[in-house]
């Protein structure tokens, strides 16, 4: 159902299961040729054909036995090693030993089983779909949403950080019951895949396993076979950027629009701006038996002035709808004229198209200098840094997720704190109930998707100092590959003082510096900008944040009228008030081993005591904390009177003052919806009216509004449906769905471009160490780039008290 899903809940309700079809990425490009009938015998696409290959990632077990059978083009290098030796060398094969005892392991993979596919791995997946297509014209129908890593089983991954792969830890991985051996098999890699087949309007999911022939070996390569594929009935699959530029055109070629357009003094049609925005559902027209847009239009006032704010014209009282699958406009009605805002000069936002491209003058250059490099440590999508290790991932729909995320405690060990994190849902809806803007309700996640509309980051701009960047692959419309290159930017920031004490008797201090590790990507959803940081502490805690900027979504006023829903920016144009709201999905995993169901969630808020025999100088308050036992107790709200925040905590791990190891999920500023409860876009993001819930960890709940929010007809389909089967949470494996949000009420110092405003929360140890896990940071030695130390504008040194008054303390 989702990317961190083994399969979608949906497929176990296939009539039928899907032909097994095979591909080799050598064959990619003969990919349609070699189709063969669903419901046919078992098929090779391409045309050399494929062999039967030994199966890959198979353990071979030996008690004192010798192995009979081993297919060398297979191994790359056979290993034994004592059970517990960690040799990074002798993991290249994985292998292990247990009590003595040899046993060999066949690594089945190069990538380790979270890291985002490959484009190979993409090419693969498309092509094999493609290949099982019943006819040409179904094949030539496919459109490719989006190809993800179809996430395996925590113990996978438990399997694979215990042996084959960073940070080799055979503590993560238990055998089950009497067995004296691990059972360390690796599946293979899936991918999973949403197709929109533009001919019949039919969306389905596609599960294609991944076969890497020859992993370990050089020149390795892909086969892929479907194991699942069924039609999701009753949906729309979000839009994506070619069908945007399609809408764009489509409009712009229809004659009404364009004798609209001359009624309002447009002619020239390359000045107009063609914004596709989904319908939503208000009512059975926008039924998702069809694929709509409404757009919203714009017009700039030079056509030879690409990098002009096009958005500060909005074009009003034109009502248009597309059908987005045969592309035709089918309906259109020029209802009023409002006049076209005139041009404001404060508009843009470029030096060179604004203040006659001149810039402050007296900001002196900062450089970052770390002359022995960044103190994090990356092997492929493996990250380590100050004590914390994780893994980093990335969807087209979450973009950035954090893996695996622990903590190497000491004599501890490597304690996990989470097992994935990621911003899965965005509502933006707008506070002015009339047209168009009462139909601004973008879910920008699940209607179109953060991670496809991702930035290439620039050095020295969206990340400073020593930077390590990370691509992203995805798939196009059409089944092409495509990478975003330097998308996800990961480096180190000081963050002031961490902490620092005076003694002031003795004048001693003794202080610390801060430094944050910070794992970023941009995205541009039409007007707006949106950064999504998560920023890792050297006290253990971890702060996600979200920046949004960008340009404000407007609206024309007649002459003379004022909007009491929104700010009046230049004359004839105002900003709607809005909210943001974004839910961040976290799979906790506190002090458990993968797949261990040992967390709770408590929830504390600050209690005055009365008055009375207890409370005699009335000065008294306390922390009460109340047990979430169900998933229907566990919907809450922000209450920042009572300073009420959230522990997940171990039910069976101690700190040395015998309380439970906990991780706390501290709020930061947040609203709920304004909206009244009978507003049409919280049938579909009912998931809005709480801040936080908690749920039973299941593979198939990744969405809080479903999978497919787009044209959603059904009422509180997600999160609101999950908890209604009110599991116990007493002691499981926890998921936290925490939804915050910023209202927004434009000023003009929003205008042209917004600066950055900024929302979040944090989680924080409580009672996870025994203490301040910061206390063995080194002293800052303040050098400048020539190493030199740093004496300029040091203060003085605090004056001593004198030996004789200290004696008389």
């Amino acid at each position: 159902m989702a990317p961190c899903t083994k399969s979608p809940k949906i497929c176990c309700h296939s009539p039928a299961a899907a032909p097994v079809e095979e591909f080799n990425d050598s064959d990619a490009g003969n990919s349609s040729e070699a189709a063969s009938p669903l419901g046919g015998s078992s098929a090779v696409a391409g045309g050399g054909g494929l062999q039967p290959q030994p199966a890959s990632g198979e353990v071979l077990e030996m008690m004192g036995e010798e192995i009979s059978h081993i297919d060398q083009q297979e191994v790359h290098r056979n290993i034994k090693i004592p059970y517990g030796t960690l040799d990074p060398a002798a993991t290249i094969a994985g292998s292990a030993l247990k009590g003595g005892s040899q046993m060999l392991v066949l690594r089945s993979q190069s990538a380790h089983p979270l890291d985002p596919l490959s484009p190979t791995e993409i090419a693969v997946a498309i092509a094999t779909v493609r290949a099982a297509g019943e006819t040409p014209e179904v094949r030539d129908g496919m459109r490719f949403v989006e190809v993800v890593l179809n996430e395996p089983d925590k113990h996978v991954v438990a399997m694979a950080d215990a042996y084959f792969f960073p940070p080799y830890q055979p503590m993560l991985f238990k055998p089950k019951g009497k067995s004296s051996f691990y059972p360390l098999h690796l599946p293979h890699r899936q991918a999973r895949l949403v197709v929109y087949n533009k001919r019949t309007n039919v969306t389905s999911v596609w599960v294609v396993e991944l076969s890497e022939v020859h992993a370990t070996a050089r020149g390795g390569h892909h086969r892929g076979k479907v194991t699942s594929s069924v039609v999701v009935p009753d949906v729309q699959p979000p839009m994506d950027a070619v069908e945007y530029a399609e809408c764009e055109a489509t409009v712009k070629e229809h004659a009404p629009f364009r004798e609209a357009m001359k009624r309002r003094g447009i002619d020239d049609m390359d000045l107009v701006m063609v914004d596709p925005w989904c319908v939503g559902y208000y009512s059975e027209e926008d039924s998702p038996s069809r694929r709509l847009a409404r757009p919203l239009v714009f017009c700039r006032t030079e056509s030879d002035c690409p990098l002009e704010n096009g958005y500060a014209r909005p074009v009003e009282g034109i009502h248009v709808l597309v059908d987005m699958q045969k592309m035709e406009v089918i309906e259109f009605e020029d209802r009023y004229l409002v006049p076209l805002p005139p041009p404001d000069p404060l508009r843009n936002y470029t030096a060179a198209a604004s203040r006659g491209g001149v810039d402050r003058s007296d900001i002196k250059p900062l450089h970052i200098s770390q002359p022995e490099g960044p103190s994090f440590r990356v092997n492929g999508y493996a990250v380590e840094w100050q004590k914390w290790n994780f893994r980093i991932g990335f969807t087209p729909r979450e973009g950035l997720v954090i893996h695996t995320v622990a903590y190497d405690d000491g004599s501890r060990g490597r304690r996990s704190v989470a097992h994935r994190l990621s911003f899965v849902e965005m509502v933006v809806p707008y506070g002015d109930p009339k047209d168009p803007h009462y139909r601004k309700n973008a879910f920008d996640a699940g209607e179109d998707g953060l991670g496809k509309n991702c930035h290439s980051l620039r050095r020295g701009c969206d990340c400073l100092g020593l930077i390590k960047y990370f691509d992203a692959h995805f798939t196009n419309f059409h089944g092409g590959v495509e990478t975003i290159e330097n998308c996800v930017c990961m480096h180190e920031e000081d963050h002031g003082v961490l902490w620092k004490h005076q003694d002031w008797r003795t004048g001693s201090t003794e202080r610390r510096r801060s430094r944050r590790l910070t794992v970023s990507f941009f995205c541009t959803v039409a007007n707006y900008e949106y950064g999504f940081y998560w920023h890792f502490y050297q006290d253990g805690h971890m702060e996600a944040e979200v920046k949004l900027t960008g340009i404000l979504s407007l609206g024309a006023l007649k002459a003379g009228e004022n909007r009491r829903h929104g700010t009046v920016i230049a004359p004839g144009l105002y900003a709607p008030v809005h909210q943001h709201f974004f839910v961040a999905r976290l799979d906790m995993a506190v002090d458990c081993k993968p797949g261990e169901g040992l967390n709770q969630v408590v929830e504390v808020n600050v209690k005055v005591e009365k008055p009375g025999p207890n409370n005699p100088h009335n000065n008294a308050f306390f922390a009460e904390e109340t047990l979430l036992r169900t998933e229907q107790e566990a919907q809450r709200d922000c209450n920042a009177l009572s300073a009420r925040h959230w522990i997940v905590r171990n039910t069976r791990t101690f700190n040395r003052t015998g309380q439970l190891t906990g991780y706390k999920l501290m709020p930061g500023s947040n609203c709920l919806p304004l909206a009244g409860p009978d507003a049409k876009f919280l049938r579909r993001a009912a998931f809005l009216k709480h801040n936080l819930w908690v749920t039973q960890y299941n593979p198939d709940e990744c969405f809080p509004g479903g999978e497919f929010p787009n044209q959603n007809p059904r009422v509180g389909e997600g999160l609101p449906t999950w908890v209604q089967q009110n599991r116990k949470l007493e002691e499981t494996d926890i998921v936290l769905w925490y939804v915050f949000g910023v209202t927004h009420i434009p000023r003009l110092e929003d205008w042209p471009v917004m600066p950055v405003e900024h929302i979040g929360f944090s989680l924080k140890p409580h009672g996870f160490f025994n203490c301040s896990p910061a206390i063995d940071i080194p002293p800052y030695d303040a050098t400048d780039e020539n190493g030199q130390k740093d004496t300029a504008m040091k203060g003085g040194q605090p004056e001593m008290i004198p030996a004789s008054l200290l004696s008389k303390l």
